[in-house]
């Protein structure tokens, strides 16, 4: 089948590039990405993840996870090294 399709100049230079480079045609190096990525998007869904925690009572007092220079702080303060 033939379709018109718009890429990067630079990208369609490298996968130029790459056919030449293989012996191959343009056409087979675009079917074959295109397979590839679509196997890879077909593939298992990744399985959920739980994180298991300990104890109770959320985060400790004065702990803020969007301040990393405090976290740090915090940690570094609290490291019995």
């Amino acid at each position: 089948m033939r379709t018109t399709v718009r890429l990067d100049d630079a990208l369609l230079r490298a996968a130029k590039r790459y056919a030449a480079e293989h012996g191959t045609t343009l056409t087979r190096v675009l079917e074959d990405a295109l397979r590839a990525l679509l196997a890879r998007r077909d593939g298992p869904a990744p399985q959920p993840f739980r994180l298991v925690t300990f104890g109770q009572g959320g985060l400790r007092p004065g702990v803020d996870l969007d301040d990393s220079v405090a976290l740090t702080e915090l940690m570094e303060r609290d490291d019995p090294a």
